[in-house]
């Protein structure tokens, strides 16, 4: 059973100790508040980069050939990464090296000179890593499955940001949003493993003290409500790639929520004995490659799926006769409500949970010369039998009523809807067998 204490530097910065027994590697990180949802529109981009530049210079170890030497000496391995949620730099190495990797970690991350001459020759090499990501198709996906998802919030924009910032970012600009973000109250220390070397006598505060004293940041903006919509990029490729994203009804904050989040992805895609693999790869050979992720945050969660798979086969049915389902609620709107009515009127799916929203029309908006905006009514939205999903032409509200009415109870800890679909897919399984 791990072991967990903890303490607190003058900068304000948490320091959890986690003793595991049998092992003999420590592993030493440190992490903020500070990732890529954190940057304002035009900064987007920065917070990865300066993930790059601080390993460049400290002041005990002031030439970045010195860092990557120091931790190559003590056998260990060094990395860092950003993403939306936060930046964290990392460390493993063994017990006996834990104090001198606690030294390097917080001199060349908590003491960083981001040296003009460095920041340069960095921005070229960033830039090269963007042009990488846009020639991997699987990337591309990646990135429009979270515009998809999250429109204009931060969350639907890309970590590396586009070119044209990296191309305009100045030190003094990078180094305003370390202070800004950088805040220790919003951070966090992480020594993990076999701490039998790492001391107690203060010089682990001391150390993490290094980083600066910062006012605590405002918190993330918020997401959105959820309304996802399609996208679609095509390209002259041999590789075709989905993503879908579905956000779950669990309260983030919940550990045993969290934890049972996981390891449904886990069994529904996560490892080659999981449903999707087994079904999708194994059995039919549809598609090389078919995963499902899950992340959670402070206050958002999200279910990733998706496959790669060879173009000449995206026509191809999966299962054609299999039985399904589609969970709809009073957030099933726009391209969801389309497909979940076209379905409906087929007779191919059945439709559980509530009702949806109800989005008979779509609009234009024109932009006036005095500043104002006309917004304009420009067509409806039916389904295959001709029902407006509006009800009654331009109005809106009467939504698609699901085969099987299933309420959400505003206390409920577990989606209902979810737990009725899955009974009705495993009665329909059994009628089949």
């Amino acid at each position: 059973m791990a072991e967990i204490t903890s303490t607190t530097a003058p900068n304000g910065l948490p320091i959890h100790r986690i003793a595991i027994p049998g092992t003999r590697a420590t592993t030493i990180l440190v992490a903020f508040d500070a990732g890529a949802r954190t940057e304002r529109a035009e900064e987007n981009g920065m917070a990865h980069f300066l993930e790059h530049l601080v390993f460049k210079v400290g002041q005990i170890y002031d030439d970045y050939r010195k860092v990557n030497e120091t931790a190559e000496r003590m056998g260990g391995s060094l990395n860092a990464y950003t993403s939306h949620d936060l930046v964290a730099f990392h460390i493993t190495v063994r017990a006996e090296s834990a104090p001198e990797a606690i030294d390097l970690l917080t001199d060349f991350v908590g003491r960083p000179k981001l040296d003009a001459d460095e920041l340069d020759k960095e921005r070229g090499v960033v830039i090269q890593e963007i042009q990488r990501y846009k020639d991997e198709p699987a990337s591309v996906a990646g990135d429009l499955i979270e515009r998809a998802g999250f429109g204009d919030h931060p969350l639907g924009r890309t970590v590396l940001g586009p070119q044209e910032h990296l191309e305009s970012f100045t030190r003094e600009a990078i180094i305003a949003f370390r202070e800004r973000r950088w805040s220790g109250q919003r951070g966090g220390a992480f020594i993990v493993g076999n701490l039998e070397h790492v001391s107690e006598n203060g010089s682990v505060d001391e150390a993490f003290g290094r980083f600066p004293s910062l006012a605590a940041p405002p918190q993330a903006e918020a997401p959105a409500s959820f309304s996802p919509e399609v996208l679609v990029e095509e390209r002259d490729s041999n590789q075709s790639h989905l993503r879908m994203l579905y956000q779950p009804q669990i309260d983030p904050a919940d550990p045993a929520q969290r934890a049972a989040f996981g390891i449904y992805s886990t069994l529904l895609g996560g490892s080659m004995g999981s449903r999707l693999f087994d079904e999708i790869r194994e059995q039919r050979g549809l598609a090389y490659s078919v995963f499902a992720m899950s992340h959670v945050a402070s206050d958002y969660s999200a279910l990733i799926l998706g496959a790669g798979l060879e173009s000449t086969k995206t026509g191809d049915p999966i299962v054609p006769k299999a039985p399904l389902v589609v969970l709809t609620n009073g957030g099933t709107a726009s391209a969801s409500e389309i497909v979940a009515g076209a379905l409906q009127d087929r007779g191919r799916a059945t439709l559980v949970g509530e009702k949806t929203f109800g989005k008979g029309v779509f609009q234009e908006v024109i932009e006036l010369s005095n500043g104002g905006a006309l917004d304009i009514t420009a067509g409806q939205y039916f389904t295959p039998k001709g029902r407006n999903l509006g009800g009654k032409g331009v109005s809106q509200g009467a939504g698609l009523k699901p085969d099987l009415l299933v309420k959400q109870p505003p206390k409920a800890t577990r989606d209902m809807a979810l737990r009725a679909a899955l009974s009705k897919l495993g009665r329909c399984e059994a009628a089949r067998k």
